[in-house]
């Protein structure tokens, strides 16, 4: 696979659920992968990137951000609230706004800067113990606390189950996010992205069928 594979798929996925094409923007999820394979895809002309740690992204991205100056990055993993002041310098998009703890501190970093990224609230949809996300049935009242605090929120991000059909969760992710008057889906990544496409994802993470399989870190 490759980028121009998966920039097609998408455009086919668009077109047959009748949305505009170019209405699903591509993550590019470049965790864990090499520099090289990023710097190849930069030159490529793809601009949006996925990391799922603000330590790694710290350590890959200012270089890169001087030569492309215009890349979007967007934070899909967990986020700390002792690194949230780094990923307010750092990413254009947070998609893993999950609890109450970590709302308060972005909207009080954000009073002190003066910006704040979009932001994404995860919605653990399969209520999963292991997993982070707010509940699919606290979600609303999260959704307003967290406008209450004017945390930019663009929409609703969520993980799958992944022994589930991921469709189910895609539509009650998009039914959540309709009766709270959200654009933003962040749903669908390299096995399932059509089907999240045909539910209405606005953004889809792909990163394996983009970059190759992973390189984990040595030690």
């Amino acid at each position: 696979m490759s980028l121009q594979e998966i920039s097609a798929r998408i455009t086919k996925a668009e077109t047959a659920s009748g949305r505009d094409v170019g209405a699903v923007k591509l993550i590019a999820v470049s965790k864990v992968q090499p520099n090289e394979r990023v710097a190849e895809v930069l030159a490529l002309g793809h601009r949006c990137f996925g990391e799922n740690r603000v330590q790694e992204a710290v350590g890959k991205w200012p270089e890169f951000k001087l030569q492309y100056p215009d890349v979007d990055l967007h934070l899909i993993g967990p986020l700390q609230t002792n690194k949230a002041r780094q990923a307010l310098d750092l990413f254009s998009t947070i998609h893993s706004v999950d609890r109450p703890k970590l709302a308060n501190t972005l909207a009080r970093l954000a009073q002190e800067v003066g910006t704040c990224p979009d932001l994404f609230i995860q919605v653990n949809t399969g209520e999963e113990d292991q997993k982070a996300g707010i509940l699919p049935t606290e979600a609303d009242a999260f959704i307003a606390d967290c406008r209450g605090l004017d945390l930019p929120i663009q929409g609703l991000m969520c993980i799958p189950p992944v022994e589930e059909e991921p469709s189910l969760h895609f539509a009650l992710l998009a039914k959540i996010a309709e009766r709270n008057g959200l654009k933003g889906l962040s749903m669908g990544m390299s096995s399932d992205f059509e089907q999240a496409i045909a539910l209405g994802a606005t953004h889809v993470r792909v990163g394996s069928a983009i970059f190759g399989e992973r390189v984990k870190p040595e030690g």
